[in-house]
């Protein structure tokens, strides 16, 4: 009858056990998609199909944060009405095997940096694809992270109003 009793009280706690596993590991799972859709909200443009308009959320930390295509890759861009290229980081420039096509200085919020220029084959944003973007490669630049610039965003038509931002095709023109 002790043993009986032991037995059971060891698939109880096991029971519990396997509990607080499920428990804790889908109480992350769930945790890490909020603070991912705090992060990037517009993550699921990147499966987006074209259309005559984007719009996009602001991150909790104020930015317009979304996940693109760069040369084909899925990665998060930050977009940056004030850069004047689309920047990718020096890791990520490597592992796309971007050419260098010079150097130059850039004004950054950090002050000014050294940098390289490239060309981009093809960047894609919520279905609309722009070929042939003007690019730098950033030294400064962490995380894998784009700042989306204007030599793509400068194709569309842009409308911000308070946590939105809209891109629209020109006149006449499709995605």
């Amino acid at each position: 009858m002790a043993e009986e009793r032991g037995g059971a009280r060891r698939a109880g706690l096991g029971m519990m056990l396997a509990f607080w596993v499920l428990f804790i590991g889908l109480g992350t799972w769930w945790f890490q998609g909020v603070l991912e859709e705090r992060t990037n909200p517009n993550a699921h443009l990147v499966h987006a199909v074209a259309g005559d308009e984007i719009t996009l959320k602001r991150n909790a930390a104020g930015h317009f944060v979304a996940t693109g295509r760069l040369n084909g890759e899925p990665v998060p861009m930050l977009l940056d009405t004030g850069a004047t290229y689309v920047a990718v980081p020096a890791d990520l420039a490597r592992r796309l095997a971007l050419p260098r096509l010079g150097e130059a200085w850039f004004s950054t919020a950090n002050g000014r940096v050294r940098g390289r220029l490239t060309r981009l084959d093809e960047v894609s944003l919520g279905g609309f694809t722009a070929r042939d973007v003007r690019g730098s490669i950033g030294p400064g630049l962490h995380d894998d992270v784009v700042l989306l610039g204007m030599s793509f965003l400068g194709r569309f038509d842009i409308r911000i109003r308070g946590e939105t931002m809209t891109l629209r095709l020109p006149e006449g023109e499709e995605g």
